[in-house]
């Protein structure tokens, strides 16, 4: 496999199954994967190219409080917070949400952010979000866990609801990633855990004694790349929701090696 084929895209999408997704999953494992991927994401500052249109979203709607559903454990969301504020010039509020909420990462994250971030701690289904949830929506780094019809659904339910909605997938979907994931994250899983904060025993034991979340960390990496929608699925997905006056923009920003984002924007056009 040479260089150039190493660049090329993975323009499939295979449904294949991620172990976070199983209800029966242990939450103590599933809980150290979650929170590796976020401290890895804040310490790459994997979204930087997704911070110019999440501003540009913000200003066309008028909003200042970004309502984050699949929120995981929070993954760079902090950074994202604080960056767009100083963008913007004012403070920008984010409520976490989940159907599986990560209260103790959660609570984590309000108290590092002086209440910049918030969170529901009851279940919020991104298919069907309650109407009292405001604020412009963001999904990072999990639509791709959602098969068709229910991804569909949730840009159904932002869409008939007018609510704007960002979706962010912090990848470039190349065969380069999939070998590096591979490769190179088994030594920094390895390197890192003693780091990530808050600190847990279970996530040593289960990284170190018995490697379940490194298993897990690999497994679902490799099963995410190949899940994750391309900007032309999102665009022609995007195109089946059933909406009147409302603007969709699917695209890869960024130029640099951990800094992609395929992205996909939409908005009621009326709140421009």
């Amino acid at each position: 496999m040479g260089m150039y084929t190493l660049l090329l895209p993975l323009n499939l999408r295979l449904q294949l199954f991620e172990f976070e997704d199983l209800p029966w999953f242990p939450h103590v494992i599933r809980q150290g994967m979650l929170d590796f991927l976020r401290f890895m994401i804040t310490k790459l500052n994997v979204y930087e190219a997704a911070l110019p249109l999440l501003e540009k979203l913000l200003l066309k709607t008028g909003q200042q409080h970004i309502t984050d559903l699949c929120s995981g454990a929070g993954g760079g969301i902090a950074g994202v917070q604080q960056a767009l504020s100083q963008r913007i010039g004012t403070s920008i509020h984010v409520t976490l949400s989940d159907l599986y909420p990560n209260l103790a990462a959660y609570s984590y994250l309000q108290q590092q952010s002086g209440g910049a971030l918030d969170f529901i701690p009851q279940p919020v289904d991104a298919t069907a979000v309650p109407d009292t949830v405001t604020g412009v929506r963001t999904i990072f780094s999990s639509f791709h866990h959602f098969p068709p019809h229910l991804a569909k659904a949730i840009l159904q339910d932002a869409a008939s609801k007018r609510a704007a909605i960002g979706v962010f997938e912090g990848a470039d979907k190349s065969w380069l990633e999939l070998l590096l994931l591979w490769f190179v994250f088994p030594l920094i899983i390895l390197l890192v855990t003693p780091f990530i904060r808050p600190f847990r025993w279970s996530r040593v034991l289960f990284t170190y004694l018995l490697p379940l979340i490194p298993f897990g960390i690999l497994w679902d990496g490799t099963v995410s790349l190949l899940r994750i929608y391309t900007p032309e699925m999102l665009q022609q997905m995007a195109a089946q929701v059933r909406t009147e006056n409302y603007t969709w923009q699917a695209g890869k920003a960024g130029s640099r090696p951990g800094k992609y984002a395929i992205y996909l924007i939409g908005y009621p056009e009326e709140e421009i």
